[in-house]
Formats: structure tokens, sequence, C-alpha cells
């Protein structure tokens, strides 16, 4: 037997000893969002510095930000000609609203069968724990084969807002080969993956200014521009009728997808009766030319997310509006800028809003799109531990949403993130009734223990 095989074996007899460790943890209602839970964010961030300094970690402490703590600790035991990870994490989670719905107290876990329901059990503490369970079980055995960074933030459940200017003041303390991001997860408890891309995001709010206050659209229709009327038409023109994006130079940088990108997601059990299933829709849609499962997770997007504009109240009101909003978001794909599909919209907006109007925009959110190689020794040693742990190899996808983590890793410390979670897609994140699969649990501390051992190599 190897020292990883004894790993194994300890985390095997101690399974009930880490669940109780995950137990503890989400016992502790750390909800970012809101201010009458700033004193758990730092119970939380103590709790997790005093597990860091029980496994051993060097320098284990709160950092401040503007706002909530990062917890950081390192073991650089492995030496400099050994590869340097640094791992992420969040220890913050969702507001438990609606509370109704819930059928347990979310800050009382409780087992049910083979889930443990409590907020933040998936999202994502359990991913945290099952690591810090596995490093637990290697050190039982010897050292780490590599040297290990810990980033525990506080502010991923409302856009990390801190977190681009800890890492820009931080660099140094940062540096690393390679990111290990948990916030991730399979295809299901049976069906292992590997989530190799992340789309980004640009979220913009377009306001149209027409009279200088509401008319009545008797008395002044036809004579003024209904700003409303302009807004649609020119959203209307975003897209055409074969899915593709009208702003100048949306495409320039979309880095295409190969054969082989597009032979692994046609491998994934989302053909398209799963699209339609799933969606509800009487009839799918999209970019001409490619799968849904390539639409949502490998192309980029455009899509009204609001739309606000005179009287929407019941009955009626013959009212000609002064204002119209629209939120319009766009799904970014490697290797574009949001910063460039800024200027794009802007550039369309100057060439299609009329002189009847004035306009302007706000830019709401941001973040950049990430890949990592298939072929990287990341990812290779992620599908090896998979392997070895499912008894299957895992199948490769990428997730239309972002994490904009990965993005600011990639940007300031110029390294890629190896995205490694096992949450699953019942788990139910950010909705009433949040779970974590037991076995699931116990299945990624075996594999974040293969994984070291394969990485090593």
């Amino acid at each position: 037997m190897s020292r990883y095989d004894d790993a194994i074996a300890f985390a095997r007899k101690n399974r009930e000893r880490s669940l109780q460790s995950l137990t503890e943890l989400l016992r502790i209602p750390s909800v970012s969002t809101l201010p009458e839970h700033i004193p758990d964010m730092q119970r939380a961030a103590e709790w997790l510095v005093q597990r860091l300094q029980a496994l051993g970690f060097d320098g284990a402490r709160i950092l401040p930000t503007a706002r909530h703590p990062v917890v950081y600790a390192e073991w650089m035991k492995a030496g400099p000609s050994a590869q340097t990870i640094l791992c992420y994490g969040h220890y913050d989670v969702q507001p438990t609203d609606p509370i109704g719905l819930w059928r347990t107290d979310p800050f009382d876990p409780v087992v049910e069968g083979d889930n443990l329901y409590a907020r933040g059990a998936s999202d994502m503490k359990g991913q945290v724990m099952a690591h810090l369970s596995a490093v637990e079980a290697i050190l039982h055995t010897g050292d780490l084969p590599v040297n290990l960074k810990i980033m525990l933030e506080g502010e991923e459940e409302i856009g990390s807002p801190s977190l681009p200017a800890f890492i820009q003041q931080n660099q140094a303390l940062l540096k690393s080969d390679f990111c290990l991001n948990g916030d991730s997860g399979i295809l299901a408890a049976d069906t292992p993956a590997l989530t190799l891309a992340l789309r980004g995001l640009a979220y913009f709010e377009i306001t149209v200014q027409g009279p200088s206050t509401d008319m009545h659209s008797g008395g002044f229709g036809g004579a003024v521009d209904n700003p409303a009327l302009v807004l649609c038409q020119v959203i209307a023109g975003m897209r055409d009728a074969q899915g593709v994006i009208q702003l100048p130079g949306f495409y320039d940088a979309v880095r295409p997808l190969s054969a082989r990108d597009r032979q692994e997601m046609a491998k994934l059990p989302t053909d398209e009766a799963w699209w339609l299933a799933q969606t509800g829709a009487p009839q799918l849609a999209g970019e001409a030319g490619f799968s849904s499962t390539e639409r949502a997770s490998a192309r980029p997007t455009l899509d009204v997310n609001g739309l606000l504009s005179g009287f929407t109240g019941e009955g009626s009101k013959t009212v000609l509006p002064a204002k119209a909003m629209a939120k319009v978001s766009m799904r970014l794909v490697p290797d574009q800028d949001p910063q460039a599909i800024r200027a794009s919209l802007e550039t369309y907006l100057r060439q299609h809003m009329p002189p009847t109007v004035t306009w302007g925009i706000i830019e709401h959110a941001s973040c950049r799109p990430s890949i990592i190689d298939m072929d990287s020794a990341p990812v290779a040693a992620a599908a090896r531990a998979l392997q070895k742990v499912w008894g299957k190899a895992p199948l490769y996808a990428r997730t239309g949403g972002s994490v904009p983590v990965v993005g600011h890793i990639k940007e300031l410390l110029g390294v890629d993130s190896m995205m490694l979670g096992f949450g699953l897609p019942d788990d139910n994140l950010h909705a009433p009734n949040e779970k974590q699969h037991v076995p699931t649990f116990h299945n990624g501390v075996e594999t974040y223990v293969r994984f070291y051992e394969e990485i090593a190599r």
C-alpha cells in the first residue's frame, strides 16, 4: 500500500468526524449580505483559522478587506522545487429566505437518508471541509507533496467586491502555479465531471429619456418619440433571426470551438430533449449551427433581463412615458474582454439611437471568462483522481454561468483555475432545503487525496 492508500483508509475511518466538523461550521450563520450577521462572519473566519492551525498550517490568520475578512494560511514545507497551489474557497452563505419553505432549521444541520440539510452544506462549506479533511488524511501519513496557500473569502455570495483589491495588494503572498477551486460540481452522484471553462459577464442598464415628463398619449402621441418604443426597437436589433448578436466587433475575440471541444460536449447527458424538458419551452431557440449545450455553455449570448417603462398597473392609462429602462447582460466566452464588449455596446447605441431621445448606460457587473487546457497537468491529475474514486472517466463540461474570482485570479495573478468540487445539480443551491449528498462528500474527500497523489507526479 502507498501512503495515499493509507490516507484513504484514514479518511474512511474518520468519516463521522469529518462530517461532524462540517456540521460545526454549518451551524454558524455566515450570511455575508445581511449586516446583522457581521459577528457571525467573524466567528466563521475564526473557526476556520483554528481548524487550519490544528492541521499545522503556518501563519493561519484573518486578513481584513473593505468588508468581510479573508482567511489565509500556507503549507510551504514541500520546498521551492515543488509546485505551489493556491486553494480557493468561500465561507459565506446565502440568506435563508423564504424561510417558510425550509423543512428544517437552515442552521441546525440534519441528516436525512443520504443527505445533510443546511444552508451552505453544498455551497460551499461542504466543499471546503472535504478538502481540509483530505489534507488531514494526507498529513496523517507524512507531509504534503506540494506547497499550499489557502485563501477563503467571505464575500463570494455578494459578488466578491473586495477580492480584486485584496489580490492586487497581496500578489506576492498569493504567487502560485495554479489555483484549485472547489466551488463547482459534478453531473450526478454516479457521474464525475470536470468543468474546463466558465463564461464571463457584462451587465448593463440602458436608459432612454424622451419628453421631460410623462405626457397624455392623446395630446402628444405622434408629436414626440416614445422612449419605450425606441428602446424596444434598438434592443430588437441587437440580435438577428439566426441568434447572431449584431453589436460591432462582438465576436472578434471569440475562441472557436475545436472538433475535440464539440466531441466532449456531445458526450454530456444534455441532448436537445433534455434542454426542452428542463425549460418547459414550446421549442428551443438560439444561435444557428450550434447545439443547445454549446449555446448555453460555450457560445456568447445577449439577453434582456428586465424592461420598465410607463404604466404597468391594472387597467389602462393613456400615458406616453418619459423614460424607459432595460437591463441587458452578455455572457462571454474565451477570449472576450468585458470592457471591449462595453465599447461595442456603446458604439451600437450611438449608431442606432435616434436624435429624438437621450440615452445612457450604467455598468452593474463584469467578469472575464476563463478556460483551462484539457491537456494541462492539473486537469490530467484531476481526471485520474476521479477515475480512481468513481471507477469511471469524468466527462468534460463547460459552465454557462460566471465565477468572478476565477477571472480575477487569472487577470491579477496570471494563473489558471482547476475547478474540482462535488456539488450536485439537485443540491438546492441558494434555495430552501439546501443539501450535501453525504456519500458524494466522502467521495470528494478521497478525490482530493488522489488529486494530490497525482499532481505530485
